[in-house]
C-alpha cells in the first residue's frame, strides 16, 4: 500500500490488530459475563463476596498493564509481549474449567491477568504507533479498534453467556479459551503487516544474557508464570488491594510527571493533565462496571426478561452495551473527523464530561422504571436505555482517551505511560467491586436467590440512583474546569 493510499484510508496493520483484539476481548468478556454468576450460583458466594472477588480480578487484570507495557518498552518488545499474554490467557481460561472449585477458578484468574497485561496495553499502543504525530486519522483509527473490541464483547455476552447459562459455566470457559487461542493465531500470522511500527521488534536489552546464561527475555517469561500464585493470593486476600492500588497509583504519577519534567515544562505538564484524566476515568469506570457485578444480578432477579416467550439469561443482558458500541461506533468515527474538519470538534475534558453525564443519565433511568415494576421486575427496556446512554457515554471518553495517551506521552514511555491508564481502570474495577458490594442483601450459600424481590429492587433503585446524581455533578464540574485542564495540555487535542 502506497503513502498516499495510507493516508486515504488507514494502515493495514490496523485490521490485524482489530481481529486480535476482538478475539482477546471474547476470552476476557466471555469470562466476565459468567463470572459473578458462577461465584453466586455454583460457588455459592454471597452477593459481597462475589462482589469485591470480581472486583480484585478486574483490578488486577486492568493493573497487569503497568507492568506489562514497561517489561516490553524495555526488554520484550510489543510482539513478543503480545504472542506471551496470548498464551498465558488461553492457558488461564483452560484451568477454571479442571474443576468447579474455587482454587481452579483463583488459578485460572492468575494466568488471565498476567497475560493481560502483556497483551492489554501494547496493542493499543502499537495501534498509536502506526500514525505518525498529528495525523488526523488517529482517533478515527481508535474508534474502529475500539468497534474490534465491542465486537469480541458482543460475541462473548450472546454465544459464551448462552452456552455457560444454558449449557454449563465449563462450556463457556473454555469456548473462551478457544477464542484466545485464535486472536494469537491471528497476530502471530499477519506480524508483516505491523511490523514496522517502532518499538515491535525485541529490544537488545532484551537480549542480553543476565542469570544463569539466560536472556532477559527468558528470565522475564519465566518469572510471568511464577507471578500466576502472586495473583491467586492477592484475589483470595482481596483486603490487600486497597494498598497496592494506591501505591501503584502513586508510584505511576509521580513516575510520569518526575519523567515528563525532564523534558521540560510543557511535558511535565501534560504528565499532571494525564494524572488528571486518570482520576476522572476512575470516576466514570467504577460505575460503568456495575454492569458485571449489580446490574447483573440485578436483571436476574429484579428484570422481566422474557422475550416473546423466551426467558433471556441474565449474562446476556450485558450484550445491549457491545451491540450499541457497534451500532453506533462507525458513526462515532466519521462524526470526530467531520466535526475537526470544521473546528466544531469538542475539547477533550468536554468529551469526558459529556461521557459522564450520559453514564449518570443511564443510572437515572432506573429511578423510572421502578414505576412500571410488576412483581418487583421492571420491564427489561430499562436496561435497553440503561446501556444505550452507558454506550454513548463510553464512546465519548473510551477511546478518546487511549488517543489522548498516545498523544500525551513522551515517545520513550508510551507503553508505560499506557500502562498507567490502564491502571485508572484498576483502581476503578476494584472499586467498582466495593460499590456492587453495597447492592446485594442476600447471603452466600442460596445460589443467589433472594427472598424478598421487593427489599432487592429497593436497595438497587436507591444506589442506582444516587450514583447517576453523583455523575451529573461531577459532569458538570470537570466542564466548569476544562479551560485549566486544556492549558495543561499545551495544544493536545
Amino acid at each position: 500500500m502506497s503513502d498516499v493510499q495510507v493516508k486515504q484510508g488507514h494502515p493495514n496493520g490496523l485490521w490485524i490488530l482489530f481481529m486480535s483484539e476482538m478475539w482477546e476481548r471474547f476470552c476476557y468478556y466471555g469470562m466476565r459475563t459468567l463470572l459473578t454468576l458462577y461465584l453466586v450460583k455454583s460457588l455459592m458466594k454471597g452477593d459481597a463476596d462475589a462482589s469485591l472477588i470480581y472486583g480484585a480480578y478486574t483490578a488486577l487484570v486492568y493493573a497487569a498493564p503497568v507492568l506489562g507495557g514497561r517489561m516490553a518498552d524495555k526488554f520484550l518488545g510489543y510482539r513478543y509481549a503480545i504472542v506471551l499474554g496470548a498464551i498465558l490467557m488461553s492457558i488461564g481460561e483452560f484451568l477454571i474449567i479442571v474443576d468447579a472449585s474455587e482454587f481452579w477458578l483463583l488459578a485460572g484468574m492468575g494466568g488471565i491477568i498476567i497475560g493481560n497485561g502483556y497483551f492489554k496495553a501494547n496493542i493499543s499502543t502499537i495501534v498509536g504507533k502506526l500514525y505518525e504525530d498529528g495525523d488526523p486519522r488517529r482517533d478515527s483509527g481508535f474508534t474502529i479498534f475500539y468497534i474490534g473490541i465491542n465486537v469480541g464483547a458482543l460475541l462473548a455476552t450472546t454465544v459464551v453467556a448462552y452456552v455457560g447459562e444454558t449449557y454449563g459455566f465449563h462450556y463457556g470457559f473454555g469456548l473462551a479459551g478457544i477464542g484466545m487461542l485464535l486472536g494469537g493465531f491471528i497476530f502471530w500470522s499477519g506480524r508483516e503487516k505491523y511490523g514496522h511500527a517502532p518499538g515491535v521488534d525485541i529490544p537488545e536489552a532484551g537480549r542480553k544474557k543476565s542469570i544463569a546464561g539466560l536472556s532477559n527475555v527468558a528470565l522475564i517469561t519465566i518469572g510471568s508464570v511464577a507471578a500466576i500464585p502472586l495473583c491467586f493470593f492477592l484475589i483470595y486476600q482481596n483486603q490487600i488491594m486497597d494498598y497496592l492500588l494506591l501505591a501503584l497509583f502513586a508510584y505511576v504519577a509521580y513516575n510520569l510527571i518526575s519523567t515528563g519534567a525532564k523534558d521540560g515544562k510543557v511535558w511535565r505538564d501534560r504528565m499532571i493533565a494525564l494524572v488528571i484524566f486518570m482520576l476522572i476515568n476512575i470516576t466514570f469506570w467504577a460505575c460503568f462496571e456495575q454492569a458485571g457485578t449489580s446490574l447483573t444480578l440485578y436483571a436476574d432477579r429484579n428484570v422481566d426478561r422474557m422475550v416473546f416467550g423466551w426467558l433471556m439469561p441474565a449474562s446476556m443482558t450485558q450484550f445491549f452495551n457491545p451491540f450499541f458500541i457497534v451500532t453506533f461506533g462507525s458513526i462515532f468515527s466519521v462524526m470526530w473527523i467531520k466535526l475537526s474538519e470544521i473546528g466544531r470538534n469538542p475539547s477533550i475534558p468536554l468529551k469526558f464530561a459529556f461521557g459522564i453525564l450520559q453514564l449518570g443519565a443511564g443510572f437515572l433511568v432506573t429511578l423510572v422504571a421502578v414505576n412500571f415494576a410488576e412483581d418487583y421486575k421492571v420491564p427489561l427496556l430499562t436496561l435497553v436505555l440503561l446501556y444505550m446512554l452507558h454506550t454513548t457515554g463510553e464512546l465519548f471518553l473510551s477511546p478518546i482517551g487511549l488517543s489522548m495517551v498516545t498523544k500525551l506521552a513522551p515517545k520513550n514511555i508510551a507503553g508505560t505511560a499506557m500502562g498507567g491508564w490502564f491502571l485508572s481502570f484498576a483502581i476503578a474495577n476494584f472499586v467498582a467491586g466495593k460499590i456492587a458490594a453495597m447492592t446485594g442483601i442476600e447471603e452466600g450459600g442460596s445460589g443467589g436467590e433472594v427472598a424478598d424481590l421487593g427489599a432487592q429492587l429497593e436497595q438497587y433503585t436507591s444506589i442506582f440512583g444516587n450514583i447517576g446524581y453523583v455523575l451529573v455533578g461531577f459532569a458538570i464540574l470537570i466542564i466548569l474546569l476544562r479551560k485549566p485542564l486544556n492549558k495543561l495540555m499545551h495544544g493536545v487535542v
